[in-house]
């Protein structure tokens, strides 16, 4: 597993003392696609909200981050896939990218795409729950594949945890 974190802002010092702040999340990962992975992603997630002050959404992006990285190894076509975790603007943000490349066939991109969708169920309802925001598309990546993405606003992710019926059939 690689760790890449994103360089300090320009007015950090590298020996600045102070503690991560929400607003200086930024991990990317590169993963296995292996059945370990999402377990490691969530694993690895856990620590950095926890570094960084953000314990209070931790069941909706665990459980974002536990679908997205289980869709990218159920569907990618190579030994690993990429995933990227943020917090901007208000908001818990996670990419992952995998190397299934889009279909140029109509009826097969049908297909996929409601296999992929099937995968990201649980996915749907946490950001629904959360007032988020979800998808995937054509990855703008080098290479190609798919792009997948959750996007977890703070205010209402707190409250995922704490019991909401939101994910209860209606």
């Amino acid at each position: 597993m690689e760790v890449h974190r994103r360089p300090l802002p320009a007015t950090a010092h590298p020996a600045d003392p102070t503690r991560p702040s929400p607003e200086t999340l930024a991990y990317s990962l590169t993963l296995p696609a292996a059945l370990a992975s999402p377990a490691l992603a969530r694993a690895a997630t856990r620590a950095f909200l926890a570094a960084h002050g953000l314990r209070d959404i931790m069941d909706a992006a665990l459980q974002a981050v536990g679908v997205l990285t289980a869709a990218a190894c159920q569907f990618t076509e190579s030994p690993d896939f990429y995933l990227a975790l943020r917090y901007r603007g208000g908001a818990f943000r996670v990419i992952v990218y995998d190397r299934h490349p889009r279909h140029t066939h109509p009826r097969l991109t049908a297909a996929c795409d409601a296999r992929r969708r099937a995968a990201l169920r649980v996915l749907a309802c946490v950001c629904r729950a959360c007032d988020g925001d979800w998808g995937f598309g054509e990855s703008r990546e080098p290479g190609g594949g798919t792009r997948m993405w959750a996007t977890l606003p703070r205010v209402s992710a707190t409250e995922y945890g704490a019991g909401s019926s939101a994910l209860e059939p209606a």
